[in-house]
């Protein structure tokens, strides 16, 4: 009888669920074979040699055994444990949104390295608690684009017209930006967007994670693009988010800081 093969991944905990009175099955996005779900055997238990490397949002090396329905961790290393976007309920909040969005918008073993990337990107830009918002559009606009989703932003989704620089509707219905004309007559209701908005968007849209990295926005235009994407995913994937909500309830009972002048 052949024995079960053994292989090694990188991967970041995106959930975990418990099974069992010890054990846990854990969902990892890695960039070699895209969202895996395993069992953490014993990980429950105070004396696991498991438990540390493999917290939700952790980065971690993995040596796996294949089973017969999921396949088991054997060992685990840390790379990178995020510990400071960990230990800030409102930053972590966050990173649980793009976890869940990497959950909600890929399937089991289906690899991919920029989609990896960018999200181990945006954890890193979370963790350094600098243009947070900024890395929580990136994300959006890169994992929709990635996915296949990715909203029109240069051309009417209509009738195809170049867009010239003016404020125009978003509509997640539709797909992207229509024009004035089509907006008019548009069956789903439309976001508005200013120039700068749209700039924004598709910036986002075109560079990769280094080109980005603690770029700095305006909080209105910052707003207008999450009503946008928001909107957007809520229509690809057909429901709300429970991280969505949770994050939003956090970032209400937070105390806010005076608005800057700009």
């Amino acid at each position: 009888m052949a024995r079960p093969r053994t292989y090694e991944t990188e991967g970041v905990v995106l959930r975990q669920m418990p099974l069992g009175e010890a054990d846990r099955i854990l969902t990892l996005f890695t960039p070699d074979r895209g969202k895996l779900r395993v069992v953490a055997k014993g990980v429950r238990r105070p004396k696991s040699r498991l438990a540390g490397h493999l917290e939700p949002l952790t980065r971690a090396r993995v040596s796996v055994r294949e089973g017969r329905s999921l396949d088991h961790v054997g060992e685990a290393e840390t790379l990178r444990s995020y510990r400071r976007l960990r230990e800030d309920l409102k930053l972590v909040s966050k990173g649980i949104y793009l976890a869940d969005l990497i959950d909600s918008f890929t399937v089991d073993q289906s690899p991919s390295t920029a989609l990896f990337d960018v999200l181990v990107g945006s954890l890193a830009w979370l963790e350094s608690a600098s243009g947070v918002e900024e890395a929580l559009r990136y994300f959006e606009v890169q994992l929709l684009h990635v996915s296949g989703f990715g909203p029109e932003l240069r051309n009417c989704v209509e009738c195809r017209s170049a867009l010239k620089p003016s404020p125009y509707g978003f509509c997640a219905a539709a797909g992207g930006i229509l024009c004035a004309g089509c907006g008019a007559s548009a069956k789903g209701s439309l976001i508005p967007l200013s120039v700068n908005a749209i700039k924004l968007l598709r910036f986002f849209q075109r560079e990769p994670p280094a080109a980005v990295a603690g770029f700095v926005a305006p909080s209105r235009v910052l707003q207008e693009a999450a009503w946008a994407l928001r909107g957007h995913i809520t229509y690809v994937l057909e429901r709300d988010l429970k991280s969505a909500r949770f994050m939003n309830l956090v970032a209400a009972a937070a105390p806010r800081r005076k608005p800057i002048a700009i």
